[in-house]
């Protein structure tokens, strides 16, 4: 981790430590986004590698997160079905991602979802 960046666990203590940021937020799932994303990245990055047309350090740093975080709930949060995952994952792209962020985390979670959350998929 460089220097000049927090670790993953100082962003989560960060985020929760401003009341006004956290509204609404269920922080148990934002503490265990926080904590198992990063152990799982390698996994999660293979598993979107084989859905972007360029590798996954040249996809924009906030829609590498919003995949990354997709990608880990359509892996191990199986209760939560892979239409809200998109959904959600969709909504935070058209807010905080680029102008067509959001048709392309849509493409590459879809993408994800038909190997991980098929009958006889992944998970």
């Amino acid at each position: 981790m460089a220097a000049d960046r927090p670790a993953p666990h100082d962003i989560g203590r960060l985020f929760l430590r401003d009341p006004e940021s956290t509204g609404g937020v269920d922080e148990a799932y934002f503490a265990e986004l926080i904590r198992e994303v990063p152990v799982h990245v390698e996994e999660l990055d293979g598993l979107l590698s084989a859905h972007l047309d360029r590798a996954i350090a040249e996809v924009d740093p906030v829609e590498r997160a919003i995949l990354r975080i997709g990608a880990y709930e359509l892996c191990y949060r199986l209760e939560i079905g892979p239409r809200i995952v998109l959904n959600e994952a969709v909504e935070l792209a058209k807010r905080y991602g680029g102008e067509a962020g959001h048709k392309f985390v849509n493409a590459v979670l879809d993408g994800v979802a038909k190997v991980v959350r098929a009958p006889g998929g992944r998970r």
